[in-house]
């Protein structure tokens, strides 16, 4: 469905833009189609001419900077961890009192409920069980597993990690979050900071992985952490290389506590080939597809939110430069 959005006084509204794959031209037609009077230009070096907005993924240094009179930055993906993690380098990355906004879901959820519940049947029903056996020519029904034994906890429960989590029990799993307030979803048991990891870990079959990348979050999944789930335990990570401890879990794998691993995100991307999580037949691997940005849903997401700011409403999902998400 497209929403055509009239401005007030129908300006046209300039947006730099800046992503290393996506196609500006690819962009222009869609915004447009809901907000006609958007001119997208892509930003190169040297481009110190005014603008409204910026549409940006891994943005140089040089793009933003001393950009105070934009309206908004918009960060063309569910996580910012990839712009926050540069203030350190460069604090003056992002203009101050410039509002950053993140993408709300534009199809991402849908995905991740795909990746996710096509994983955790994978292993329920004992799919790698049946590879392994294949690959020894071996005819062998094994036991199936139960489902109250094959508790799915959550890591994350924001608008992603709360709609996988959602989506799992509706596949009649017990389903358990962990998160940095209370949730209150329907039938998923809740836990809430440091002092109720350790009760959320225990009796959990399946860790999935759906935190922001904070300083708190990073390398949580560690030793310790896996040492507390429930043994031949399945681990999903599809947040950030950063929260994982890979020599961790390959450890884990080796002495048979963690059973399996799907892996979509690491510390290195492209993953280098030298790495012992590409050969270890426990270990499955994707190249952080599990949900991507789709360009007609994210144009949509935009034009409605800078339709909002453009008429004094604040949009949604405006990112805590403090906390990080």
């Amino acid at each position: 469905m497209v929403i055509k959005i009239t401005l007030p006084g129908e300006t046209p509204v300039e947006i730099l833009f800046y992503h290393p794959t996506f196609d500006v031209t690819q962009w222009t037609p869609l915004l447009q189609r809901h907000l006609p009077h958007a001119r997208l230009r892509a930003w190169q070096t040297g481009d110190n001419a005014p603008a409204d907005y910026a549409l940006v993924w891994h943005p140089p240094h040089e793009m933003l900077r001393g950009r105070t009179h934009l309206k908004a930055i918009f960060v063309l993906g569910a996580g910012v961890d990839s712009l926050l993690s540069r203030l350190n380098e460069h604090p003056d990355l992002l203009p101050p009192g410039v509002p950053l906004y993140r993408m709300e879901d534009t199809g991402m959820a849908a995905q991740m409920q795909e990746y996710a519940v096509s994983q955790v049947l994978h292993w329920f029903r004992r799919f790698d069980d049946y590879a392994a056996l294949q690959r020894e020519a071996r005819w062998e029904p094994l036991e199936e597993y139960r489902h109250a034994d094959f508790t799915v906890g959550v890591l994350g429960a924001g608008v992603l990690g709360g709609q996988v989590a959602q989506r799992l029990r509706g596949w009649g799993f017990p389903v358990r979050c962990w998160s940095r307030s209370r949730k209150t979803y329907s039938d998923i048991e809740s836990f809430v900071g440091a002092d109720e990891l350790s009760a959320f870990l225990r009796g959990t079959r399946v860790l999935i992985n759906l935190l922001p990348n904070t300083p708190e979050t990073a390398g949580i999944i560690n030793a310790g952490l896996l040492a507390a789930l429930d043994d031949n335990a399945y681990v999903l990570n599809l947040a950030r290389g950063a929260h994982l401890v890979e020599d961790d879990l390959l450890s884990a794998l080796d002495s048979g506590k963690v059973k399996g691993a799907m892996l979509d995100v690491f510390h290195q991307e492209p993953l280098p080939a030298q790495s012992l999580l590409w050969r270890h037949p426990h270990v499955r691997i994707t190249p952080h597809v599990a949900a991507v940005t789709r360009p007609d849903e994210a144009a949509a997401f935009i034009a409605q939110s800078i339709s909002r700011i453009e008429r004094g409403d604040a949009p949604q999902n405006q990112v805590d430069v403090t906390r990080g998400y």
